[in-house]
């Protein structure tokens, strides 16, 4: 754990059943004119959008809206939405939706005070200034990225997921309204609520931990665990799917502040090249990752997996530890996270390039465990054939 550090929460909290009523109220805080929503084809199918501009419309806001966005957010649609922003005047912005809709918010924000290509703008700390005012408000329990400072963006030339980071990148406001979730269908609350598991287990294992992330990643795998399976099978359980929408934040708080690790390098080489859903890459690598993190700091898997429901009693750290790797794999099925090699697209035959994109990935260096091009080759073989 690292004990010189800093932290940042540049973004205000608005939490509970019904916030996004005052969405119009936030809007005429940040002194927004013209909004651009930025959001994908399911929030419209699903009667979400519709109550946002129903709250926009009855507040006299003026509004266009980009809904073309789609899983693992490509530079091409973020273009697209950005030419529309420029074009209508929009001087504020809303991310409405998972993370996808949320980090091409982010990326159009960017293009609006800096213009250019998305590309020249990946990167630590590449801006030279606050992008556009953005409202993120997440329809999913999973991401974090309501609150997060980096934006993680597809490059459709090289098959890589690229990043934006910046704490200028922030959204000004997050609106988290659970009643939003409840209409997320059980595979989506699965895959969603893994991202922000292993978002809270990479915080508190990574190399970079510090006392704050820990306490709020460790307080979010105990509510992920308790409520996750009551959310998927019962979607209408409004008590579920507040305390997953608080982890989800929580867990984003921790990992924006600390990182990320293995397990995020190799899902997003997979998302890059076959466009897996972000929380399901994530879900069928994380315990492979775990495993092989667990010699790097054995008491810190040791406590993760005490979370997770194993108990020390007459066991040493590394075998409550290693209970751990099989509790990870049993919650996966309780929730019906599919095997790697079910999804049909994945080729063993890309592994080797999967696995130097894995070590090429801006967080390697937090993983808890030095893994090379070989190491990620032996898990993404062990991933896929649910070893």
């Amino acid at each position: 754990m690292i004990w010189d550090f800093q932290f940042h929460l540049p973004t205000k909290i608005e939490f509970g059943s019904g916030k996004v009523r005052e969405l119009a109220d936030r809007v005429h805080e940040l002194g927004g004119k013209k909004v651009l929503i930025v959001t994908d084809q399911g929030i419209v199918k699903s009667g979400i959008l519709q109550k946002v501009t129903d709250i926009l419309e009855s507040g006299q806001i003026e509004f266009v809206t980009y809904d073309q966005v789609k899983p693992n957010p490509r530079d091409v649609d973020c273009m697209d939405a950005y030419r529309l922003a420029k074009d209508s005047g929009a001087d504020l912005l809303i991310g409405l939706g998972g993370g996808s809709s949320m980090d091409t918010a982010k990326a159009v924000g960017t293009l609006l005070t800096h213009g250019g290509e998305i590309r020249d703008w990946y990167g630590l700390n590449v801006l030279q200034r606050p992008i556009s005012p953005l409202i993120c408000i997440p329809t999913t329990a999973g991401t974090g990225s309501e609150i997060t400072f980096f934006s993680v963006i597809t490059d459709t030339d090289t098959k890589l997921k690229m990043n934006i980071l910046d704490i200028r990148v922030a959204p000004k406001i997050a609106l988290l309204d659970p009643e939003l979730t409840v209409t997320l269908p059980a595979h989506v609350t699965a895959s969603t609520g893994m991202d922000a598991l292993t978002h809270a287990i990479e915080a508190y294992t990574c190399t970079i931990s510090e006392p704050i992330t820990d306490a709020l990643a460790l307080y979010a795998i105990d509510l992920i665990v308790k409520y996750l399976p009551v959310a998927v099978r019962d979607g209408s359980d409004i008590e579920a799917r507040k305390n997953m929408l608080a982890a989800s934040l929580i867990a984003g708080i921790a990992f924006g502040n600390s990182d990320v690790g293995g397990v995020h390098c190799m899902a997003e080489a997979l998302g890059g090249l076959y466009d897996t859903p972000h929380g399901v890459a994530n879900s069928m690598l994380l315990p492979y990752v775990f495993e092989y993190n667990i010699p790097a700091d054995v008491e810190k898997h040791a406590v993760v997996a005490e979370r997770l429901g194993a108990t020390r009693a007459g066991k040493s750290a590394l075998e409550t530890a290693q209970e751990g790797v099989l509790l990870l794999k049993k919650l996966a099925e309780t929730v019906q996270i599919p095997k790697m090699k079910e999804l049909g697209n994945v080729d063993p035959a890309d592994f080797p390039y999967l696995a130097e994109a894995a070590t090429k990935n801006v967080s390697a260096p937090s993983n808890p465990r030095q893994a090379g091009m070989e190491d990620y080759l032996v898990l993404f073989h062990k991933a896929y054939e649910g070893e």
